[in-house]
């Protein structure tokens, strides 16, 4: 019965946690052995929440890149702008078709960056909603405690 009870829980924290992927696109095996399911069903959602940060984590490391090169590229066209206040009209022409290559650029990465944005949100949604599948879990199983508790007394 145990084990059965260890094997539903591990399915049913495996089935939450479908969005906990590491990065070679594995989960790390848990040994839930001879557990309770309150442990191992926290075990799961510990794992599950580590692995939506790591993936937070360099989902912002991302964000941040982009908003680097942005800027790399909003700097090249100040420089380009100042060039060409005082270059002669050929020397502006090809200046200007630079400028305008390099708008292309910064927008390809605002639309690449708006993308990582939505990706962003969407893993800080389910690593919000892994913390209260665990504090929920966690305050049920209080619950329970307490209700067997008080039945005893």
């Amino acid at each position: 019965m145990k084990k059965t009870l260890i094997g539903s829980a591990l399915a049913f924290g495996l089935l939450i946690g479908s969005g906990g992927v590491s990065a070679n696109g594995t989960i790390p095996p848990l040994n839930i052995q001879g557990m309770d399911i309150e442990t191992a069903l926290m075990m799961v959602q510990s794992q599950r929440t580590s692995l939506l940060d790591e993936q937070l984590k360099s989902q912002i490391e991302n964000v941040q890149q982009r908003t680097e090169d942005i800027a790399v590229l909003n700097e090249q066209i100040a420089l380009l702008n100042q060039e060409a206040a005082t270059a002669n009209s050929t020397r502006q022409a090809e200046l200007a078709q630079q400028i305008n290559e390099l708008k292309a650029q910064i927008s390809t990465l605002s639309n690449s960056q708006q993308m990582d944005m939505l990706r962003l949100q969407s893993l800080n949604n389910k690593r919000n909603e892994a913390f209260d599948v665990m504090t929920d879990f966690v305050k049920k199983m209080q619950d329970s405690r307490s209700s067997i508790i008080n039945n005893m007394r």
